[in-house]
C-alpha cells in the first residue's frame, strides 16, 4: 500500500484546501491521472496517480486543510478496480443456505419505483459543472440549462439563470441565490485565492506607510520603434514585440540606480537584493496573480516577451505553479489593458515598491513651444515611505521615463 500525499509548500505556504477529488475510493486510475486538486494562497496544485493502480482509501475530503506533505489519501499499485471492488463488496454466501428473496423497491403512491434522484442527478454533471457548482454554492439542478436536453453546462454555471421557482440555499441552509421575478441575487462564497488577495491589500494598506508618485510618459517613440521592428522582431525570436519588455528592463537598469526600490523590509532589517526579480501582475479567471520574471538582468527584451506570453496562458489555464510565484522584488501592473488612465497600486508586501502603467491616450502637448498630438501614459509609483524617500521615489520614476522616451539609452547603457 503506497501513500498518497500533499506536494511539498515552500516556506511562503502554510497550508491549502482541498477543493475537489477527481475519482472515488476503489477507482482505477492509469499513471499521471489527476486525483485531487489543493487550492494555496497563491495556486492551485494538482495531485497526479504515482502509478497504474487503485484508490484504496480516502483520507481527506473536500474542504480539509491539507499540510505539506500530509497524507491525503492511500493507493495500490497494480491493483484492479473490479478485483478490490468484488473483494469489498461481495458478501460470503453459503452454498447450504437457500437465497434470500430479493426484496422489491419501495413504490410511489402512483405504484412507480422511487429512484435515488439526487445521486443520478450529480453524476449526470461533468465534473467541470460540479466543481463550478462548489466554488459558487449555486446547486445546478436550479439554473436553466442550455445544453443538449436541458443539461446543465460550465457556461451555464459561470452566470447561472436561475429557474423562475428556484430558492436555492447551502448546504448550511443559508440561502446563497434567489430568483425574484427577473430579478435574481447570488451569494458566492469567497474562495481561499480570493480571500488571501483582501487580507494582502488590506494588509498593506494598514502595515505600511504608502504614498503614491506620479509623471507622464510620450509613448510615441517606442511605438514607433515597435512598428518599425515588430515583424522583424517576431520573425527572428518567434514571439510579439509588446510595450512589457522595455518597460521590464527599464525598470530593471532604474532599480540598478536606486537599490532602495529593489529592496525589502524584514522586521527592523532593510534587505538589498542584489539581483532583479520583477514580478508581473497576470489577471485570471481565479483573482489577480503576480508571477516573477527571475534575473531580468540577464534576459533579453524576447525572453520577457516569451515569459509574460507564457506567465498568461498559464494564468488562464490555472497551471501557475508555486515555483512561478514565488518571491519578487518588484512588481509591474499594467491596468491599461483594462482601460484604466490612472490609479495608486497598492505594495505587494515584503517589497517596498510598484510600478502602475495606464492606458495610452492621445492628449495635446507642449512641445518647443508648440501644441502636439501625442500618445502619453500616465505613471505610477507607489512605495514605502518608511524605506523610500520622496526623492528617491521620484528620481527613479523620472529615470524610468527617460528611458522609455529614449529607448536608444538603454542599448548605450547611458
Amino acid at each position: 500500500m503506497a501513500e498518497i500525499k500533499a506536494p511539498v509548500f515552500p516556506e511562503s505556504v502554510a497550508d491549502g484546501t482541498i477543493v475537489e477529488w477527481h475519482v472515488t475510493e476503489g477507482q482505477q486510475v492509469n499513471r499521471d491521472d489527476l486525483l485531487a486538486e489543493i487550492e494555496t494562497d497563491k495556486v492551485v496544485l494538482e495531485v497526479v496517480a504515482p502509478d497504474n493502480g487503485v484508490v484504496t482509501r480516502i483520507v481527506k475530503q473536500v474542504d480539509d486543510t491539507v499540510l505539506s506533505d500530509e497524507l491525503i489519501a492511500e493507493f495500490e499499485a497494480g491493483a484492479s478496480a473490479s478485483a478490490s471492488a468484488s473483494a469489498e463488496a461481495a458478501p460470503a454466501v453459503d452454498p447450504d443456505q437457500p437465497a434470500a428473496p430479493v426484496q422489491p423497491k419501495q413504490a410511489t403512491d402512483g405504484g412507480e419505483p422511487v429512484q435515488a434522484s439526487a445521486e443520478s442527478d450529480h453524476k449526470d454533471q461533468s465534473p467541470a459543472v460540479r466543481k463550478a457548482a462548489k466554488e459558487s454554492g449555486v446547486d445546478p439542478k436550479n439554473v436553466e440549462g442550455s445544453g443538449r436536453g436541458g443539461r446543465v453546462t460550465k457556461t451555464d454555471m459561470s452566470n447561472p439563470t436561475l429557474k423562475a421557482d428556484s430558492s436555492i440555499t447551502s448546504d448550511s441552509g443559508r440561502p446563497v441565490a434567489e430568483a425574484v421575478g427577473e430579478r435574481t441575487e447570488k451569494r458566492v462564497p469567497m474562495t481561499r485565492l480570493r480571500k488571501t488577495i483582501a487580507n494582502r491589500l488590506l494588509a498593506a494598506s494598514q502595515e505600511t506607510a504608502m504614498l503614491t508618485t506620479f509623471n507622464e510618459v510620450n509613448m510615441k517613440p517606442l511605438m514607433d520603434m515597435r512598428t518599425k521592428y515588430k515583424d522583424q522582431f517576431e520573425k527572428r525570436h518567434g514571439t510579439r514585440l509588446g510595450f512589457m519588455s522595455l518597460f521590464v528592463k527599464a525598470a530593471t537598469e532604474a532599480l540598478k540606480r536606486y537599490p532602495a526600490v529593489n529592496a525589502s523590509l524584514d522586521g527592523d532589517d532593510i534587505v538589498y537584493h542584489g539581483y532583479y526579480d520583477i514580478g508581473v501582475a497576470v489577471s485570471s479567471n481565479r483573482g489577480l496573480v503576480v508571477p516573477v520574471l527571475r534575473d531580468t538582468d540577464r534576459m533579453s527584451m524576447a525572453d520577457v516577451e516569451a515569459k509574460i506570453r507564457e506567465f498568461g496562458g498559464k494564468a488562464q489555464e490555472g497551471k501557475l505553479g508555486l515555483e512561478d510565484m514565488v518571491g519578487g522584488t518588484f512588481t509591474i501592473s499594467n491596468g491599461g489593458v483594462f482601460g484604466s488612465l490612472m490609479s495608486t497600486p497598492i505594495l505587494n508586501p515584503p517589497q517596498t515598491a510598484i510600478l502602475g502603467m495606464h492606458a495610452i491616450n492621445d492628449r495635446p502637448m507642449a512641445v518647443n513651444g508648440e501644441v502636439k498630438i501625442l500618445p502619453m501614459m500616465y505613471l505610477a509609483l507607489s512605495y514605502d515611505h518608511r524605506m523610500i524617500d520622496g526623492k528617491e521615489a521620484v528620481q527613479f520614476l523620472v529615470t524610468l521615463k527617460e528611458l522609455v522616451e529614449d529607448p536608444t539609452m538603454l542599448l548605450l547603457d547611458l
